[in-house]
């Protein structure tokens, strides 16, 4: 059932008037007729044109609105400068109200345009109908590209107007929950490499369990990749590193490694490189991000280390590609486990849990129960010492000086960390990064 109505007068110039309301009246009409249990949202786009007042833009479409009292409380009318601003504005509507299934009423020309809009603004969890919206055959009623028909592929020119309008517009929006801010470890030398780890603070997603640096998107999710994208420019701007030589692991919660240069394999959770300039990252939200540096050799990696991951040794797998490809030496290689679950938090059930008392039984509390507390952090530690990496060149929480640790428990931190185990599946992701300065 449709939860969300979405009509586009956006493209319609403003001597139309007269006929915008008598197309917006009827439109209602068929939209409450057709919804006699359960009314939708309803939100009208619109553009507020450069000198007027968009309380006046508004005003305007009052009269045909007035009749509607089954729609009252469920209808808006949203003008912005520009349709990516408009269409952001409505997703918000609908994110507060956790609405996925919206019908388009549309004027047949702009909806390929609006379909593009819609991909780069959405992600696989909305759902999509389009109803054509029926505008006179005005020469000057629409403002479209010319010589565009329905059906076929917008230019390329038309795409990277759009492209650049969305990115504009969500440059232009202020940072959430306080100032961009990155932790780092004083184990690794700021003269050779830069690195950090993100918080949660100084990005623009609005979804709660998202807000505000969220720096992964996918199909699950509501925050789409021009958000990410935009969030992860603002790190890259605030930590020095360029975005566009930017390589994150492609999960699997396994031990494949990628040796940046050659092939990439389809999936890997471990990325080294001896190349400058090169920022490798690793995402987690409960999994350790975590971050390796030679600074003899002047090599550096990264992996994501969950618990599965973690039983596969991910990260001797990354410490020996760095070994077998640039010649490092285990005695020189300094590693740091990033903000993940703490023993404190995460349990797995008893069978999982027999791995890791395996590895140790003090990676393991109440082991006897249904579901005992890890410690992956510990096996990460334990399955590193034993590799050759000296227990010094390891960052974790058992840092002596206490001020000095970044391996904060995630899910203990809600004000700082993303947390899958706390959030649920529309969770947040931040990263540990690392690149060889210039």
């Amino acid at each position: 059932m449709v939860e969300a109505v979405l009509i586009d007068l956006f493209g319609l110039t403003a001597n139309l008037q007269s006929n915008i309301q008598g197309l917006l009246h009827s439109t209602l009409e068929d939209i409450e007729k057709c919804s006699s249990s359960h009314a939708p949202f309803v939100y009208v786009i619109c553009c507020q044109r450069q000198g007027s007042e968009r309380k006046a833009e508004q005003e305007s479409l009052l009269p045909p609105l007035r009749g509607f009292q089954s729609l009252k409380r469920r209808l808006e009318v949203v003008c912005a400068q520009t349709t990516a601003a408009a269409l952001y504005t409505v997703k918000q509507r609908l994110d507060e109200k956790d609405l996925s299934i919206i019908k388009v009423i549309v004027p047949t020309l702009r909806k390929d345009l609006m379909k593009v809009y819609i991909d780069h603004l959405f992600t696989a969890v909305y759902q999509f109908e389009f109803e054509d919206l029926q505008v006179a055959p005005d020469s000057e009623s629409l403002q479209i590209a010319e010589h565009h028909h329905e059906g076929q592929m917008l230019p390329s020119q038309d795409m990277a107007l759009i492209q650049s309008e969305i990115q504009m517009y969500l440059e232009s929006l202020p940072s959430l929950k306080g100032e961009l801010t990155i932790l780092r470890s004083s184990l690794i030398p700021d003269d050779i490499f830069l690195h950090g780890f993100t918080t949660r603070t100084g990005g623009i997603s609005y979804i709660p369990t998202l807000s505000s640096c969220n720096l992964f998107s996918s199909s699950k999710r509501r925050d789409p990749q021009v958000v990410v994208k935009e969030n992860l420019r603002r790190l890259a701007n605030a930590a020095g590193f360029n975005p566009e030589a930017f390589h994150r692991v492609k999960v699997d919660h396994a031990n494949a490694v990628c040796i940046m240069g050659k092939t990439e394999p389809d999936d890997y959770d471990g990325i080294v490189t001896d190349q400058k300039g090169v920022t490798l990252a690793a995402p987690g939200a409960d999994c350790i991000p975590v971050l390796f540096a030679d600074p003899v050799r002047r090599a550096c990696g990264a992996a994501h280390s969950g618990w599965k991951g973690t039983l596969l040794g991910v990260s001797m797998a990354t410490v020996n590609a760095m070994v077998s490809e640039y010649g490092c030496n285990m005695k020189d290689i300094l590693v740091v486990l990033g903000p993940s679950v703490g023993p404190c938090c995460y349990r797995l059930p008893h069978e999982s849990a027999k791995e890791f008392h395996r590895i140790d039984p003090k990676c393991v509390r109440l082991f006897h129960s249904a579901n005992p507390y890890i410690d992956i952090r510990r096996a990460t530690r334990i399955l590193l010492e034993r590799g050759g990496i000296l227990p010094e060149n390891i960052q974790d929480d058992s840092i002596t000086d206490q001020n000095q640790n970044i391996t904060f428990c995630t899910a203990c931190h809600p004000d700082k960390f993303y947390s899958h185990f706390r959030d649920g599946t529309n969770f947040g992701t931040q990263i540990g990064f690392i690149s060889i300065k210039d």
